[in-house]
């Protein structure tokens, strides 16, 4: 460069340039990491602590996972069909890759919806039945007094101690 550019532009002379240093990794924040593989485990995990319910809505979760299993196939071949061909294509390629892993997601999050959904309308049921006399278990429903004899609250309180 030239010095009339360098003083144009107030720019320091290439000898008075210091290198500049990079972060110590120990300085830096840990960066959680995160694949693929993990959050579709968590998802599965989800789906699988929920009560398998059927025929709610017009999509049933066969369906949503058949969507979610043919996305994550297309999002698997287009990043393998990205990484051999040329760059100025693989840009193209990768940004195709990445809807069909949200399509993916997003079916898992359709049919996360969907059970949650059918739980909080089991949980709204059962308010509903309690609050209209009909009994849902043992359970003897009173104002708060407990009538009972002092043989069972032993036998209670032994068994309590085992």
């Amino acid at each position: 460069m030239t010095k009339k550019l360098e003083t144009l532009f107030n720019m320091d002379t290439p000898e008075e340039i210091k290198p500049v240093e990079p972060p110590k990794p120990e300085d830096a924040a840990p960066v959680p990491h995160f694949t693929l593989a993990e959050k579709l485990e968590e998802f599965d995990k989800i789906a699988a602590a929920l009560p398998k319910v059927k025929g709610l809505g017009d999509i049933s979760d066969a369906e949503l996972e058949d969507l979610s299993k043919k996305a994550e196939q297309a999002f698997d071949d287009l990043m393998d069909l990205g990484m051999q061909v040329e760059a100025r294509y693989g840009s193209r390629i990768f940004e195709v890759a990445t809807n069909m892993l949200n399509a993916a997601i997003t079916a898992k999050n359709a049919k996360i919806n969907n059970k949650l959904k059918m739980v909080e309308l089991q949980i709204k049921k059962l308010s509903v039945d309690k609050k209209h006399g009909e009994k849902t278990g043992d359970a003897i429903e009173g104002e708060g007094y407990i009538i009972t004899d002092r043989n069972s609250i032993l036998q209670k309180l032994k068994d309590l101690n085992k």
